[in-house]
């Protein structure tokens, strides 16, 4: 059958209604679908190795005759075995195959097959279990180099590559989107070459030149997309031109002198918000690099002269935080801070509602009840969105809808999720980006281990030493309730001997610290809920905290100097570093123990990467390069587009040279209207389906 790209994959050899329903998980539903499902890694399958010559490490492919017959033998209920011996000119070898009773049929004495796998030695006898065989002369996933895939349970790599290899004709015809000229001037593939050789290349250098050319189509799209984001936000209309006063009069009021870094950004966020056009600024800093005094200052600078502004938290409790530090610092400069949360009395929303719409209070600290209806302002000039990725688009537009004029009010946005400015400009594609690169002198760096399970009732005398000083500490554990599908011992499995929260918890409290007083925090709990375990543990009335990943955008608590971070391998690097960022915010020095019982080499070599930097820009660049771009938001606030192939951190020339292309393209012609161009916009009317006022 001759397959179209709008081929429904059911009409595929192979593909019956209950695999069709694992690929759509995929989001794979027609052939057109798998040419885009780009492979995550390859294996070179080309060279033969001789049976007695064939290396121990690595798979690899053999070609030898079946000696005999295979042997078919039923073990047990659930485990049958298939065993044949192959033999070259060079020795013997014998095969295993578990659960594969097809291979007794497919498997003929006196034929010769190509076997990869991995060669195992015990004494003279060599063996391999599982490889994958073909008859040679009728080879498809042998002698080339292979695709490896992302998988769902159900769908094996050999059928998606086989599906993928049925799917290839239709990358005949595909049409080009790049213009001729950008094509030649960057030396990039044709779209059909790219097309089949991204999947199954020639060689090496198909390869290369297959990925360059997707992967600067994607950054290029990418720019393209982003300069139209930027247009729109430059002709987004008049923002409030809020007057300018003297930064001293603010730094009057610190209790301490900023650093370099925080009175750069300062004066950052004072031009825009005296320039007239709409402030759209990230401020991104690690934990504790001071981020809040600069959200103090604009909402500073706002109040003396005349506006309002609002700052959102994530948390309640953080939000009545921000609330206490903020009213400290600004009431001697005549500016009132006000209060609105879920949690609040009816009397007292009503009346911060009241003296907001009376423009009583001039900077008003809330969580989402700042959205609610009935809040309304007299003259909201700024919205400052405390951890950007907690808070959407939607969200900050209902803030704004609520300014009581018609001019679109500033926006600051925080974030302690220190991630590489090229990936910043990738999420926050509209946003100009500050960078607060210093952290306070004084700041005493948090002492951090990787430690091994047989280190725990040592790990547990530590807690409770700290705990004898008066100190607290959080236990973060990767799951909340046990996983009734976890792994016999001995295997390995994704939910192998998680730690949950519930059960620790309990089993902490009866056999570990029966004296000590517990909490419990997991996202699975009711809001109310969540916040009184916080407040708990705030006030001194916990000692230790046992959570899931929810205390990462967290209270501040000096107080707390140890953080124990269970089946650590679990967990991204930057992630990582967020949770430590709960401690060593007092005096105190502090700790975070990394408990793991991983095997991979690899993750331990994560783990040592965090222990021995607090760097939270060069943990993000490590956690970039190991889990892609992808990983560092669960919800990306702005529908930009995922990178399927480009990899900013490997790729930044490319990315660069995009751009370069993108903005000449631009200039010439801004709108896109050039009938050669209309593909390109096209192209960035579909990547940027989620944004869709991007061309207003």
């Amino acid at each position: 059958m001759s397959v179209a790209r709008d081929t429904p994959l059911t009409q595929l050899p192979g593909v019956g209604e209950a695999r069709a329903k694992k690929l759509e998980k995929l989001g794979l539903s027609a052939a057109g679908d798998l040419l885009a499902w780009y492979p995550r890694d390859y294996e070179d399958r080309r060279s033969l190795c001789a049976i007695r010559d064939a290396p121990l490490e690595g798979r690899v492919c053999i070609a030898a005759m079946a000696a005999e017959h295979p042997r078919l033998a039923r073990i047990r209920k659930g485990l049958e075995l298939v065993q044949v011996k192959v033999v070259d000119h060079s020795g013997a070898l014998h095969l295993t195959f578990f659960n594969q009773s097809y291979v007794e049929r497919a498997i003929r004495a006196g034929e010769e097959y190509i076997f990869y796998g991995t060669v195992e030695e015990q004494g003279r006898r060599r063996s391999m279990v599982n490889p994958i065989f073909e008859r040679v002369g009728r080879q498809a996933f042998t002698g080339c180099i292979m695709p490896v895939y992302r998988l769902t349970a159900g769908i094996s790599n050999h059928l998606l590559a086989s599906l993928v290899r049925q799917a290839l004709p239709c990358a005949q015809g595909i049409p080009e989107t790049l213009p001729q000229h950008i094509r030649q001037a960057h030396q990039l593939a044709a779209a059909e070459f790219s097309a089949k050789n991204i999947h199954f290349p020639e060689n090496e250098e198909a390869l290369a030149l297959a990925r360059r050319r997707l992967a600067f189509e994607e950054l290029f799209y990418l720019a393209v997309g982003l300069s139209f984001l930027k247009n729109r936000r430059d002709k987004g209309g008049e923002g409030f031109s809020v007057p300018p006063r003297p930064k001293e009069e603010f730094l009057a009021l610190l209790p301490f002198s900023p650093t370099g870094a925080q009175s750069r950004v300062m004066d950052q966020t004072a031009a825009d918000l005296t320039s007239g056009r709409p402030m759209n600024r990230l401020v991104q800093g690690d934990v504790g690099s001071g981020k809040t005094a600069v959200a103090a200052f604009a909402g500073w600078l706002c109040a003396k002269g005349g506006y309002q502004a609002a700052l959102m938290a994530p948390t309640e409790v953080l939000a009545e935080q921000h609330y206490r530090s903020l009213s400290a610092l600004l009431a001697p400069a005549g500016v009132r801070v006000g209060l609105l949360t879920g949690s609040m009395t009816a009397a007292g929303k009503k009346k911060t509602r009241a003296a907001l719409a009376g423009g009583e209070i001039s900077f008003v600290v809330g969580t989402h009840a700042l959205i609610s209806q009935g809040v309304a302002f007299q003259r909201l000039a700024l919205i400052v969105a405390d951890e950007q990725h907690r808070f959407g688009v939607a969200q900050r537009a209902a803030l704004a809808a609520k300014s009581g004029e018609d001019t679109t009010p500033h926006v600051l946005v925080m974030s302690a999720t220190p991630i590489p400015r090229t990936l910043a400009l990738m999420i926050y594609g509209d946003l100009d980006v500050s960078v607060i690169d210093q952290l306070p002198p004084g700041r005493t760096p948090v002492a951090t281990y990787v430690v091994r399970e047989d280190k725990r009732q040592r790990m547990y005398g530590f807690v409770r030493k700290q705990v004898a000083e008066g100190r607290q500490a959080y236990i973060i554990c990767p799951a909340v309730e046990d996983n009734p599908d976890a792994a016999l011992p001995g295997e390995e499995s994704p939910a192998l001997n998680l730690k949950a929260v519930k059960t620790y918890a309990q089993t902490l409290q009866r056999e570990v610290f029966p004296d000590l007083r517990l909490g419990i925090l997991h996202g699975k709990m009711k809001p109310r809920e969540k916040e009184a375990a916080m407040s708990a543990f705030a006030s001194g009335e916990t000692q230790v905290l046992v959570a899931t990943t929810v205390v990462e955008v967290g209270v501040d608590v000096p107080n707390a100097s140890i953080i124990i971070i269970e089946n650590a391998d679990r967990f991204g690097l930057s992630q990582l570093h967020q949770l430590r960022g709960r401690v060593g915010r007092g005096p105190y020095q502090s700790h975070c123990v990394l408990i793991t019982g991983t095997r991979s080499l690899e993750a331990m070599e994560r783990l040592h990467t965090l222990a021995s930097t607090t760097d939270g820009f060069k943990i993000s660049e490590e956690d970039l390069k190991a889990r892609g771009p992808g990983d560092f938001f669960g919800n990306r606030q702005h529908g930009l587009p995922q990178m399927k192939l480009a990899d900013l951190a490997g790729d930044m020339r490319l990315l660069s040279e995009a751009q370069e292309a993108a903005r000449e393209l631009l200039e010439q012609d801004p709108q896109l209207t050039a009938p050669e161009n209309r593909p390109v916009l096209e192209q960035v009317r579909r990547l940027f389906a989620d944004t869709p006022d991007i061309f207003n």
